[in-house]
This record gives structure tokens, sequence and C-alpha cells, in this order.
């Protein structure tokens, strides 16, 4: 085995086990909230459940391949295998970006102001929640089915020519060019849509926290109600997580149209690519757990008890 495929496999199991074991917590204590704790549930819970199991299955359906792949093992997939795995990985990374426009759309609307234009949309919050969830996975099913139609196990490992191939799967050669060229449009539009969200949301939450930071000391101001320090805090999670998903989002979607349109295929390019699609959600969980409160309460006993061991190896 080469020292490049020992580091990439170390790389792929690492995410995996990390992105599972965060994801799993966040998804843990959100649902113990919800079910012992009702009163304390809201309704961005709900949404941070439904990202956290799309992050699992975006782990799950990208990487298995490539750790495979980084063994040696070949014809791991077949055409229905190759077909559901690709399928189920683009739908959930589609529902990931739509889920992460909703919840910044969400903060920006909740932390607006009583009389900005947004104010009348608090009250519908809740009740948009699953409807939006049903749009999203139909949606992004819809837009995928198109997978079901033209890829194929990759028989050949030598493949050459532009068109979407890794290791186990490729695009049919049959498939058309004009239909090609669709697909790739109808996934822009969406992605433009939803990352213009995000976007817009982001940056109207950060002109609310600019001018409530300077109108502090006028909190009284009928043009800015003051805000809790819980939802500042958690505003500024939800720009911390937006900011990361848009890093790897455009350095995932440069690679892989570059790897698309390059007529020699280069598998360690493809492989690095897996990692940096596969970031997002294996940070994503610990990003959202940056302030709650079970969670700051371990990080300070490990913190205290790492000090308290410290002192005594010190004085022996």
């Amino acid at each position: 085995m080469l020292a490049s495929d020992a580091i990439l496999e170390f790389f792929f199991m690492s995410q995996i086990c990390i992105g599972l074991m965060g994801n799993s917590v966040l998804f843990k204590l959100k649902m113990c909230t919800c079910i012992t704790q009702p009163h304390l549930k809201k309704p961005i819970d709900v949404i941070f459940i439904h990202l956290t199991l799309v992050n699992v299955l975006t782990i799950m359906f990208k990487l298995i391949p490539d750790v495979m792949s980084s063994f040696g093992v070949r014809h791991f997939l077949d055409d229905v295998g190759c077909k559901a795995t690709l399928f189920t990985h683009r739908v959930t990374r589609g529902l990931s970006i739509c889920t992460t426009a909703l919840l910044s759309a969400y903060q920006a609307i909740t932390i607006s102001p009583v009389h900005s234009k947004w104010a009348w949309l608090k009250s519908k919050l809740s009740t948009c929640i699953y409807p939006s969830f049903l749009f999203f996975w139909v949606i992004n099913m819809l837009i995928y089915i198109h997978i079901i139609k033209t890829v194929v196990a990759n028989l050949n490992f030598t493949t050459v020519g532009s068109g979407y191939s890794t290791l186990y799967c490729q695009t049919s050669q049959l498939e058309h060019h004009y239909y090609s060229m669709a697909f790739l449009s109808v996934i822009l539009i969406r992605d433009f849509l939803f990352v213009s969200l995000m976007a817009c949301s982001s940056l109207y939450m950060v002109t609310l926290l600019y001018k409530h930071r300077r109108r502090a000391p006028h909190i009284h101001s009928p043009t800015l109600s003051p805000r809790p320090a819980r939802e500042i805090q958690a505003t500024h999670v939800i720009l911390w997580l937006v900011s990361c998903f848009v890093f790897f989002y455009f350095s995932d979607n440069f690679i892989t149209l570059y790897l698309f349109y390059r007529h020699e295929k280069n598998w360690s390019l493809k492989r690095m690519n897996g990692i940096i699609s596969s970031c997002y959600p294996m940070i994503c969980p610990f990003v959202l757990m940056k302030n709650n409160k079970i969670v700051s309460k371990c990080i300070s006993s490990i913190s205290k008890m790492r000090m308290a061991f410290s002192r005594r190896t010190l004085k022996r």
C-alpha cells in the first residue's frame, strides 16, 4: 500500500468517526430536549435534527465508497449500487444546501426588530418548517432522478473523456449532451437561489448585529428591540456555519467542475474532493453545539480534570 493511500484512509476514517459522533451527539441532545423537556423545545431544534440526519447520510454515502477504493477494493458497486449510492449522496447534499439556507433565514427572521417588514413572518415560522422539508425532499429527488437513468458501474479503471466518473461509477456514454447541460443548469439554478438566500440572510443578520452594537447604550430605541444574549450568540453560530458552508461549497464545486471537464481522470484529486465535500457535514454539529449548555459543562469539566491532573503531575 502506498503512503498516500494510507494517509487518505486515515482522513476518510477520521471524517467518518468524527462526523458520525458529532452529528449523533447533536441529534441526541435535540431529541432529548424535544422528548423530556418539551417546554424548552424550539422550532429551530427541528431544523437542527433534520440537518444532522442529512449530514449522516451525506457522510456515509460519500465516504464509504471512498474508503473501499482506498483499500483497493474493485467492483464494490454494481449498476444498482452506483445509482442508489450516488442518488442518495446527491439528494442529501442538495438537502444540506436547502436546510442550511432555511436555518439562516429562520434565524434572520427570529432576530428581526418588532417593526421590521419581516416581523409578520415570526408567527408563521413554526408552521412553515415541515412543508419546507417536504418541498426540499421532493425538489431534490426530482432533480437527481436523472442520475438513475444515466449512471452505470465503472468497469474500466482507466476511463478517459469528459463527464462524471469515480472509481466505481460513471455517466453512461449514451447520455446526450443536451440533457447533461440541462441537468447542470437546473442544479446551478437551485444552488444559486439557496446560496443567495443564505447570503441575504447573513448580510441582514450582520447588519442587525452591527446596529445593535452601535445602539447598545440606547437600548430602548423604538427602531431596534433589545435581544437576549442567547439570540445574539445563536446568530453568531449561524453566521459561522454559513461561512463554513460557503467556503466548502465553492471549493467542492470548483474541483468537481474541473474534474468533470478534464479529459484524463485524476483519482487522487477525486479522493481529495471527497474529503473536502465531507468537511461541512463533519464540522457542522460542532459549530452548532458551540453554545449548548450541556456541551459547555462537559468541556469545562474535562478542562478542570486536565488541570487537576497536570497539577498532580507537577507536584510529583
